[in-house]
């Protein structure tokens, strides 16, 4: 990740204690480059923001109409939730009418994110199910995939026809031979491509239609139901959900593990793709922000917009310490 830029400041008193570099691209509709910080052609693993993509195959394939999924379905499938439940009720309902138990899943037991969900589980002396996992949504959407190729149960194995799919999806969306792949942290390949390749992906989804294709109305599916259910996609107290509320039109946008964070803005068709090199969350949702009040579909003063820019940094007595601010050339 060659020549990034310094994306957010961390002040303290009168200095900069900690600066988050990072890379920044928004794309048109046609894939143009509209605005860049830092490095476009920066290889790097996009995670959990690539889940709208993951999730083409599911509808391309005829699999999400065969199944009867509805936009409920499709924002899971594309979450990375709290495993509140909201979540998990759904989740579980999703893998019964597959015929499907947790054992099925390959994602993995997580403790939930949802805090009053975590702590019922402690005092039930209970551990967490595969259910839980931030990612189970993404592998009910896999497992109904793999049910309709009625292909094997490995669904997360590079060579299977799910993966496959994913990868083929992935490199025509974003126009970039991905160079390699790591894997998840719910055990699913994650595929290497440049910022300007998932911008460029980004803004497909911003501009699809339905009815303009197979492949332009799963895009358009996916993107209204993540920003119909906003609630679904992430959850209570978390940044994604927040942001799409608090914004002034129609927005989708979906955070990845280390950093990374994907929006989607439909009635300007652009896509924005943004990477903070040292993987800190805290500055990924102060720069997503940044670029939202940048494009004006969100307005710097509203009180969601102020949790992450521009917002007070307080020591355990209360007292303000700094601030975590967007740095000049986001503004």
């Amino acid at each position: 990740m060659t020549n990034p830029a310094p994306l957010v400041e961390i002040w303290r008193g009168p200095i900069v204690e900690s600066l988050h570099m990072g890379h920044a691209v928004i794309c048109d509709d046609t894939g143009q480059i509209v605005e860049s910080w830092g490095n476009p052609e920066a290889m790097i693993y996009p995670r959990s923001s690539s889940k709208m993509i993951q999730a083409l195959p599911l509808i391309e394939s005829g699999a999400a109409a065969a199944y009867g999924l509805t936009p409920e379905h499709l924002a899971l499938a594309c979450a990375s939730h709290n495993a509140a439940a909201i979540h998990t009720d759904r989740v579980q309902t999703w893998l019964m009418n597959l015929g499907k138990s947790d054992s099925d899943f390959r994602c993995g037991a997580q403790e939930p994110g949802d805090i009053p969900t975590r702590d019922a589980l402690i005092r039930a002396s209970d551990s967490p199910c595969q259910y839980h996992n931030n990612c189970s949504g993404k592998h009910c959407g896999f497992l109904t995939l793999t049910d309709h190729l009625k292909a094997g149960p490995e669904y997360v194995d590079i060579d299977h026809p799910v993966q496959r799919a994913c990868l083929t999806a992935f490199e025509e969306l974003t126009q970039v031979n991905s160079p390699g792949y790591g894997i998840d942290g719910c055990s699913a390949p994650n595929h290497l491509t440049s910022l300007h390749g998932m911008a460029r992906a980004m803004g497909f989804f911003a501009a699809a239609r339905q009815g303009n294709g197979t492949r332009a109305t799963a895009a358009a599916q996916l993107r209204d139901a993540m920003i119909a259910h906003p609630d679904l996609v992430a959850g209570e107290t978390r940044a994604c959900t927040n942001l799409m509320r608090a914004c002034a039109e129609p927005v989708a946008l979906k955070t990845g593990a280390e950093g990374y964070f994907i929006a989607i803005l439909p009635a300007r068709k652009l896509g924005i793709a943004l990477k903070i090199s040292d993987g800190a969350t805290r500055a990924s949702e102060c720069a997503i922000t940044a670029l939202l009040v940048r494009l004006g579909v969100l307005d710097k003063d509203h009180p969601t917009a102020r949790l992450y820019l521009d917002t007070a940094i307080r020591n355990w007595n209360g007292i303000e310490t700094g601030s975590m601010r967007a740095a000049a050339a986001l503004r």
